[in-house]
């Protein structure tokens, strides 16, 4: 069996989490999600039923996922930086039938009002129109429910670009602890175990984060968390606990490295035996300076919510190919052209996954078609090109893309350069209407400090891009922000980049 009502009883004592100084033992996850899922079941929710989170990275998150996931219901995590219009919109699309968010996210919490919601419950304080979780759970027997059966997630994209779409898991109601790939690949590709101590320094509304969080205790392992990242808070973290795997986007990378090396020197990193990243591309050169610091630990994979394609990749294999995602584990990966026929190697179209699984959009089955081609084969909405070995390097999102003067520029390769100055904290390139070129090329940059003298640091900016790539794709403008608006997922939401930025 695969779930931590297993280790509950051949390990109780063992801590299922650990966030700041609260520890949960695999025997007190076990005891309050069963609580929870008693007291579910009481207020009418089903197998099949909608359950919504709202909260920060927390200890309750773990009991309420697990309640929802041992009940047979369709958990639906919220990202708590949305607004409460942006909120609501997901807990009615998705059906909720009950929302659990904490007391820190009340102002959105209170103001949620969707048709089916019965059920609100608010952890760590109150929230108006809501009952005290507390005072629900300990109604509840800590006992297992009669009708276990393993419940699914229902995740939402993050919306970089335009609302976010639920994706439509393929089943719910399996037998409880049923072996999963997802735990295969954890196991098998990353080193998984019962002795693993997994550090996720991301947020728990992310599909990554919590499916691996939650694979590590389908598997026995111990999961320490944070509520945001702190570059050497993550290193102290992974020295205390003695952390063997972790997972990071290549933000939290780029961070790391700006710390002083004599910072990053202090902290005794030897049980660090994976270091997972994924997310969004990686500059090339941060990672080899990652792996030249770390050594060869550092493991890449490319998926996505939708599951239609994965591809992974190991430091050696890597070094050989720089660059590169890695091959694909879920059948073969197809180049198309925009007249929608197959590429050869190393020629750039739209990336395809000729993939055993499917996927729809909730309640959108156009846009669901448009994930999918003629063959049946399906699309993140990546750019990219092969190799003759079937290595698949990413060149930038279609949506992405820049058309300045009737030629196609992908904002990540600007991008890749511009985070390599040492001015630059964070930085963003997107296209901007140009009376003559259709689009201009613009670099939205946080800067380190703010800049003594923008217009000079402007012009050191577009020279540095110039010397590195092609002079045409560099950026005609900068403009400095004080912070982008980047999700803690470690994608930038462009359609948060204020007027001034786009204009």
């Amino acid at each position: 069996m695969e779930h931590p009502k297993r280790f509950a009883g051949t390990a109780p004592d063992r801590p299922a989490v650990v966030i700041g100084d609260r520890t949960v033992s695999y025997a007190e996850l076990e005891a309050r999600s069963n609580q929870l899922a008693h007291a579910l079941r009481s207020l009418g929710l089903e197998v099949g039923s909608h359950l919504a989170v709202l909260m920060e990275n927390r200890s309750e998150y773990f009991e309420v996922v697990w309640a929802g996931l041992r009940s047979g219901l369709l958990v639906t995590p919220i990202n708590w930086h949305l607004s409460a219009a942006e909120a609501e919109y997901i807990v009615a699309d998705c059906g909720a039938t009950a929302l659990v968010a904490s007391a820190p996210r009340a102002d959105i919490a209170a103001a949620i009002d969707a048709p089916a919601l019965k059920v609100r419950l608010a952890v760590g304080g109150p929230i108006d129109g809501f009952v005290p979780y507390e005072e629900t759970v300990a109604a509840h027997p800590t006992s297992p429910i009669g009708d276990e059966c393993e419940g699914n997630w229902m995740f939402y994209s993050s919306g970089t670009t335009g609302r976010p779409k639920g994706i439509t898991p393929a089943t719910v109601g399996g037998p409880l602890g049923e072996p999963t790939g997802f735990t295969a690949m954890v196991r098998f590709l990353f080193g998984g175990d019962e002795s693993t101590v997994y550090l996720s320094p991301a947020p728990f509304y992310h599909a990554a984060p919590l499916g691996w969080a939650t694979a590590i205790h389908r598997i026995g392992g111990t999961v320490v968390a944070v509520e945001r990242f702190d570059a050497g808070e993550f290193l102290g973290l992974i020295e205390r606990h003695r952390v063997t795997l972790a997972q990071v986007v290549p933000t939290h990378l780029v961070r790391l490295l700006k710390l002083p090396e004599a910072d990053r020197a202090r902290f005794d990193l030897s049980s660090l035996r994976t270091l997972v990243h994924a997310a969004a591309p990686c500059p090339p050169e941060v990672k080899r300076a990652v792996l030249e610091w770390l050594g060869p630990v550092v493991h890449e994979y490319y998926s996505g919510s939708e599951g239609i394609g994965f591809c992974v990749i190991g430091p050696e294999e890597w070094l050989a190919h720089p660059g590169s995602v890695g091959k694909s584990m879920l059948g073969p990966v197809h180049i198309v052209g925009e007249d929608g026929n197959e590429l050869p190697p190393r020629s750039e179209g739209r990336v395809y996954f000729e993939s055993p699984n499917g996927f729809a959009y909730h309640g959108d089955p156009e846009k669901t078609a448009g994930a999918f081609n003629e063959k049946g084969w399906g699309t993140f909405g990546e750019i990219g090109w092969v190799d003759e070995e079937g290595y698949l390097y990413l060149t930038d999102r279609a949506s992405n893309m820049i058309i300045s003067g009737g030629v196609n520029i992908y904002p990540r390769e600007i991008e890749d350069a511009l985070i390599l100055h040492p001015s630059v904290a964070d930085v963003v390139v997107i296209g901007v209407p140009d009376a003559e070129m259709g689009e201009s090329v613009r670099a939205v940059v946080q800067p380190v400090t703010p800049p003594a003298d923008s217009a000079a640091l402007e012009e050191e900016l577009i020279e540095f891009v110039r010397e590195r790539i092609a002079r045409y794709k560099a950026p005609r403008s900068v403009v400095f922000l004080p912070e982008l608006p980047r999700l803690l997922t470690g994608k930038v939401a462009r359609r948060l980049l204020p007027p001034e930025a786009t204009r």
